[in-house]
């Protein structure tokens, strides 16, 4: 998405004191439900729902991706890992704001595990392309993963550890994926509501994700 709004995006981090200032609140209204799922965008969901926020370049094609994932319970759009509070879409494509785009997974880890969510998120873009995803070139198109509790964050090292050396078989760099907790990241904002399940409202739309063609390894008889 880098085209649209026909500027240069920065190819390395923003200063957190050369930050945009950002806002004290959403500048626009959010969603409630999510438009295939038909569940809520923010909660609450039933116990033992687990979330993790992943990036994997635009995130248009990003969240399909996770809604289609059996045992998912919502997914919704938004910003995060960088320092503007409460950005704008076009705050974000400056590269003035540090985010990238995100997609919150909200998922049963009884039907969907922590390893096999990783999995299809390893799978679904090429982790190995830092700042950029294909063509979408900038900050907000970076790989990361935002975990919310510790078998989490052991499932994302675990997995990555699975796939380096399947990718560096098959001729690909180092995975660049930034790898931290949520806490670490800060707040997840909610992206427009015009973004939330976008390919849904827009089934032609443009969708930039694209994967290595390299599975990353599961368990033995899985």
């Amino acid at each position: 998405m880098s085209w649209l709004f026909g500027s240069a995006l920065r190819s390395t981090m923003v200063a957190p004191e050369r930050a945009l200032a950002g806002r004290d609140d959403y500048s626009y209204t959010v969603p409630t439900t999510h438009t295939v799922l038909g569940t809520p965008l923010a909660g609450p969901w039933p116990d033992g729902t687990a979330t993790l926020y992943v990036a994997m370049g635009c995130f248009w094609g990003a969240e399909k991706a996770m809604w289609k994932t059996p045992g998912v319970v919502t997914t919704a759009v938004g910003y995060q890992g960088g320092f503007t509070p409460f950005p704008t879409y076009e705050e974000v494509c400056t590269g003035q704001t540090g985010h990238t785009e995100v997609v919150m997974v909200a998922y049963d880890p009884a039907v969907l595990s922590h390893e096999d969510l990783l999995r299809t998120f390893w799978e679904s873009h090429d982790p190995t392309q830092g700042f950029r995803q294909g063509g979408d070139v900038g900050t907000q198109y970076r790989s990361a993963i935002y975990t919310t509790s510790d078998e989490q964050a052991e499932a994302a090292d675990k997995t990555l550890a699975d796939y380096q050396p399947r990718l560096t078989r098959a001729g690909f760099g180092e995975i660049t994926t930034e790898v931290r907790t949520a806490d670490e990241a800060g707040r997840f904002y909610y992206a427009e509501g015009y973004h939330q399940q976008y390919l849904d409202k827009n089934p032609a739309g443009y969708c930039g994700l694209g994967g290595t063609g390299v599975s990353c390894p599961r368990p033995t008889g899985a």
